[in-house]
């Protein structure tokens, strides 16, 4: 069965280019150079893919059609682990028939699948290979269209392609000293969902766990506010930030993301969430 580990950091488009720049200087990097992708999401009119935290796209580069059918799978050690399987179309239509290989639920009347959304950026790609280990960096930048409405895209993800899991949480900390980044647990799927009017952004919760604080502050960057609990979940974590010397990252966050509108424009541009995810991610707090 196909798997995906990765690390999806979101950056500021300013940011995006500091960290590409940075990237293909280093010594263990080669430029893949840029491609232009074009997506097309589908579900059915009510939604039962995305219900199912599946993800169904058809993606168009070079003249070449891609099917791809995702899970949105589990957070471990700040990386999403999904199954994932692809297979090459002749066209921008769905081929039905691939589905059937797939353990997608069978209550789902596939012949109701339907486009809801699609994204449209410039992907630049750098390998990172240091004969141990191999990593892709996609810098993807664009946007998110569900009819007329639309939103930015800019974000950068580190694929394990092989090696040492580990190298992703290395990388994505030494680029975090360089730019703002924001560690975020919402797909592009769930971004065109949200945006398409199909996804309701539901928390798990307040509780001790990385998990829980970072898929609060994923909904705070989605959505522009604090879900109910989560400030209880920041505040778990005080102590153990002042044992990682990051209380004053963790006084800054508690005010920046209080109940009631967030500028989440203003956190992307301060380098102290990043820093302080990916620091509370190498301790192993909450694990």
């Amino acid at each position: 069965m196909p798997q995906e580990l990765e690390i999806k950091l979101t950056l500021t488009q300013e940011s995006l280019a500091r960290a590409l720049s940075w990237l293909a200087g280093e010594g263990v990097a080669r430029d893949e150079g840029s491609l232009r992708l074009r997506n097309r999401y589908f579900d059915t009119p009510n939604g039962d893919l995305n219900a199912n935290r599946v993800a169904l796209r058809i993606r168009s580069v070079d003249g070449r059609y891609i099917q791809t059918l995702k899970t949105k799978g589990a957070f471990v050690n700040g990386a999403h682990d999904r199954q994932e399987w692809e297979w090459p179309v002749p066209g921008a239509h769905l081929d039905l028939s691939l589905l059937q290989q797939t353990p997608l639920d069978k209550s789902i009347d596939v012949s109701e699948l339907a486009p809801v959304f699609d994204t449209d950026f410039e992907r630049h790609v750098i390998m990172l290979n240091d004969d141990q280990t191999a990593i892709e960096c996609a810098f993807d930048h664009g946007v998110i269209r569900a009819g007329d409405r639309e939103r930015p895209l800019c974000e950068l993800e580190l694929e394990l392609k092989s090696g040492d899991d580990a190298k992703l949480l290395d990388w994505a900390t030494q680029l975090s000293r360089q730019v703002p980044v924001f560690l975020n647990l919402i797909s592009k799927a769930e971004q065109g969902y949200y945006l398409a009017g199909l996804h309701d952004p539901r928390w798990t919760g307040a509780s001790a766990s990385l998990e829980a604080l970072f898929q609060g502050l994923s909904l705070v960057w989605l959505t522009g506010t604090c879900p109910e609990g989560l400030m209880e979940t920041l505040a778990a974590f005080e102590s153990r930030a002042a044992e990682l010397d990051l209380r004053a990252e963790w006084l800054w966050l508690s005010e920046q993301i209080k109940p009631g509108a967030v500028d989440c424009h203003d956190l992307l541009q301060d380098a102290r969430l990043g820093r302080f995810q990916l620091a509370l991610l190498r301790a192993g707090a909450g694990q």
